[in-house]
């Protein structure tokens, strides 16, 4: 079976402004992400944009794009309607790939679409990989996640979890074992699952911790995990981050010159 890769993309960034079409040796992020998505198995590659700028960016460097509403309140409501726009619907498998991760890993992608795609009790895959470090656990900004017996999310959670019963006797100074894991925010859907998921109430918990992936638990739908043994490359939310990503990528070019 195979899948399609849908890349929300929307200008609006409170730390780093038109993102999309931020420059990365030479190419719009947004065409970078496209193109490391398009090493994977994937069918199409389609990039779901908010911003008429974007996907004449994308059509100039020969990436499919899809102009979506501007007032989506989150990329799933916007791959909602790209799946309408594509007419992607029941079993169809759509990986949600973000638009900020120009480094990501065509293994990773295609791990998560087989993953789903044998696991016919869930409606969402994504990934994960073991945390070893213990400011890496602390930082509310890193979402970890705990899983069940068959490798399902139990929960994510902005949190140190799983936390040990005498942990807070020293702080946090150490990493509980087995090691705990972070998520990484990529995602498999069922686009019959997707399509209808901005219909579905909020969760309360979704608001406390501002997790959106939260309310496919509380309406009692499972999502499958898969473990990596290899992190992902850095995504890019702020001015840093993209210079650390332009270094890598410079770096990347000369090495191979």
């Amino acid at each position: 079976m195979g899948f399609t890769v849908l890349i929300p993309a929307r200008m609006a960034s409170s730390r780093l402004p038109n993102k999309p079409l931020a420059d990365i040796a030479g190419l719009p992020m947004i065409v970078r992400v496209a193109q490391a998505a398009r090493a994977s198995a994937a069918e199409r590659v389609v990039v779901a944009a908010d911003d008429a700028r974007i996907t004449e960016a994308c059509a100039a460097h020969g990436v499919q794009a899809v102009l979506t509403r501007p007032d989506h309140p989150s990329g799933s409501d916007r791959l909602a309607e790209a799946c309408t726009i594509l007419g992607l619907d029941g079993e169809d498998l759509v990986l949600n790939v973000q638009g900020d991760e120009p480094l990501i890993g065509a293994s990773m992608i295609d791990a998560c679409a087989a993953l789903l795609r044998d696991r016919p009790d869930c409606v969402m895959a994504t990934v994960a990989h073991a945390i070893d470090d213990v400011a890496e656990f602390a930082n509310p900004n890193v979402v970890k996640v705990v899983l069940d017996s068959q490798h399902r999310a139990l929960y994510f959670s902005r949190a140190p979890i799983a936390w040990w019963r005498d942990g807070f006797a020293n702080g946090i100074s150490r990493l509980p074992m087995p090691a705990p894991l972070r998520h990484v925010g990529l995602y498999a859907y069922r686009a019959r699952f997707l399509r209808g998921f901005p219909g579905l109430a909020q969760a309360p918990l979704e608001q406390t911790e501002a997790l959106e992936q939260l309310r496919v638990l509380w309406h009692g739908e499972r999502i499958a995990v898969h473990v990596s043994t290899a992190r992902p490359g850095p995504g890019v939310d702020t001015p840093e981050d993209l210079a650390r990503v332009r270094a890598l990528f410079a770096a990347s070019a000369s090495g191979a010159a």
